[in-house]
């Protein structure tokens, strides 16, 4: 049998499984080596393929669908430099806990380490980022092949898919000639009537007497907080503030909870807790007696800080699996169950336990007076960042989707992104972070036909530049607002800030770039707003159309932070009061 019968059959029989596991999508990075994956996928009528010339966006692009999808997405490339341009995305994927299947190409066995061109080692490259990696056999076709072949892509998806999710890494190595013939008969496996044997996993829970455990610890207490961190479980919102409800306690809602938006009840949803805790007066004063955390750890400083400065607080973390993602090292309580399940099953077992009610009290009257300050002069000129974000959370329409950029803007979010009733999902990159990727992460999360806005800082923005590509090449709609302060306005809140004669050039990195030429390359439209008019105008316009939309909202650096601390100010003086 010929050495392409032998490369087709054993490629696309891998394929196969993947598309009778529900893989509907998979983004490709052109190169030779991977030619068998490409073509076969391309040829497969039941996944989609994308194509994204650059392998660091691509990965990222794929990132965003596979979250919106909760799915996994597979993403493909050749040998050499072009896998490890897959890196940053891969780490963001496995903290963010997102499927991605990571298929690379590799040049075969005996032409490694021996000088060959685009050969490096590509043996466990992703190390400990990855759940699973394999280094897949050279394609035969004899049926205990096709069976392995087979086997790997199933357990490939179940692995991605499984506690939590993650990427999961299988590197093909190819000899040549690498053009697989699809005139063959029974390419699919199709005659062998091949059926898709899935792995059945189910959610954990805990006993009745596991939870009675957790009541007996905070039972003795009064003033209890429920903490909600960034997590997607469309499900949980309701059970948690029900959970609340009963519980008669505030609920602590991180922007990326998916509690501020919604139709569950909000009665109990406490939005501006990092405007209260700001200072250590207001920690001090506020500080609870127990901590029921849900979801990863939130974006608030301040809550971080009341951890450390309080280690007495009795905190329970709920991961839906396993992990440990608590960096205060307080003594916390970790509980390996499914979050909404266990809420439900409170309700329905414990019933209704109040704690103290004035407690609750007091923190809905700080919240009303801390979103008060916050509102406060809301269309001053001349533009203020936190306001920028009440504009577009009050302008978009339900069932839309928000992704918001690291450094300054998620943190704007947390500040000035209030309860509503519509049913908005807030998309980040939080697994680590970073300010890398996040043009392709969100219009891979646009992919599909969800509308999306993404808020970003200038720097942001032109570091995924290349991102943009997608959405002239497939006519992904994006609506981006960049706000640029000319620089990295985080680093005016930090200490860095303070020693002037280097602040400019190692952490303020003004760009003086025209972003309106690199939105036109793209085949975008570019607004340019330096007022709230210009503002209004602009978001009334992009919410019409289609297509990539870019607008540039000009702030001053120094100017915001100065705003912000302002307000900070503000709301600690009139906290004091109560």
């Amino acid at each position: 049998m010929s050495h392409t019968e032998q490369l087709t059959r054993y490629v696309a029989n891998f394929i196969d499984e993947l598309a009778q596991g529900e893989m509907t999508d998979v983004v490709i990075s052109p190169g030779s080596r991977s030619t068998p994956l490409a073509m076969t996928f391309a040829e497969h009528p039941k996944i989609k393929h994308w194509i994204h010339m650059d392998e660091r966006s691509a990965a990222f692009f794929a990132l965003g669908m596979a979250r919106e999808q909760r799915r996994p997405v597979a993403i493909v490339c050749t040998s050499g430099t072009a896998a490890a341009n897959y890196y940053p995305a891969i780490v963001e994927a496995f903290y963010s806990r997102i499927p991605l299947v990571v298929l690379t190409a590799d040049r075969p066995h005996e032409l490694r380490d021996v000088g060959s061109p685009q050969a490096i080692d590509q043996i466990n490259m992703f190390d400990k980022y990855v759940k699973w990696f394999q280094e897949m056999a050279l394609p035969e076709d004899h049926q205990t092949m096709l069976q392995y072949v087979r086997s790997m892509g199933s357990r490939a998806l179940s692995t991605a898919q499984d506690s939590n999710p993650g990427p999961v890494h299988l590197n093909f190595p190819f000899r040549s000639p690498l053009v697989p013939d699809f005139t063959l008969s029974d390419v699919w496996g199709e005659e062998r009537n091949v059926q898709h044997r899935p792995v059945l996993s189910g959610k954990r829970t805990l006993k009745l007497e596991q939870i009675q455990f957790i009541k007996e610890k905070i039972a003795s207490h009064s003033k209890g907080v429920i903490v909600c961190g960034p997590q997607m479980d469309p499900e949980l919102a309701e059970a948690v503030t029900d959970l609340a409800k009963h519980l008669q306690l505030p609920v602590f809602a991180d922007p990326l909870s998916q509690v501020r938006a919604g139709y569950h009840e909000k009665d109990h949803v406490i939005e501006s807790y990092d405007a209260i805790l700001k200072s250590e007066e207001m920690r001090q004063k506020f500080k609870p007696d127990f901590i029921l955390r849900f979801g990863a750890m939130p974006v608030s400083k301040p809550f971080t800080l009341m951890l450390h400065e309080h280690p007495e607080i009795t905190q329970f973390v709920f991961e839906d699996f396993e992990g440990h993602r608590e960096p205060t090292h307080t003594q916390s309580f970790f509980v390996y169950a499914d979050g909404t399940s266990f809420c439900h099953h409170w309700v329905e077992e414990v019933g209704t336990w109040m704690f103290d009610k004035a407690w609750l009290d007091k923190w809905r009257e700080a919240n009303r007076m801390a979103k008060a300050c916050l509102l406060e002069d809301s269309y001053v000129e001349p533009i203020s960042e936190g306001h920028v974000i009440t504009n577009v959370m009050d302008s978009i329409q339900a069932s839309h989707a928000v992704f918001i950029g690291n450094s300054m803007p998620v943190r704007d979010l947390d500040t000035f992104f209030f309860t509503t009733p519509k049913p908005i999902e807030v998309y980040a990159n939080r697994g680590a972070n970073g300010i890398d990727g996040v043009i392709s992460s969100a219009l891979g999360t646009a992919a599909h036909g969800k509308e999306v806005t993404l808020i970003v800082g200038d720097i942001s923005f032109y570091h995924d530049v290349n991102g943009l590509l997608m959405a002239k090449q497939y006519g992904i709609n994006l609506r981006v607002i960049v706000v640029n302060n000319e620089g990295g306005g985080i680093f005016s809140f930090l200490p860095q800030a303070s020693s002037p004669d280097h602040f400019e050039t190692l952490f303020g990195t003004p760009l003086q770039l025209d972003f309106q030429k690199v939105t036109e390359m793209y085949g975008g439209t570019f607004y340019r707003a330096s007022s709230w008019d210009e503002f209004q105008e602009s978001l009334n316009i992009t919410a019409e159309n289609s297509g990539l939309q870019v607008i540039e909202v000009i702030t001053n650096r120094q100017d915001n932070a100065d705003w912000h601390r302002g307000k900070w100010s503000k709301i600690k003086q009139a906290l004091l009061q109560l």
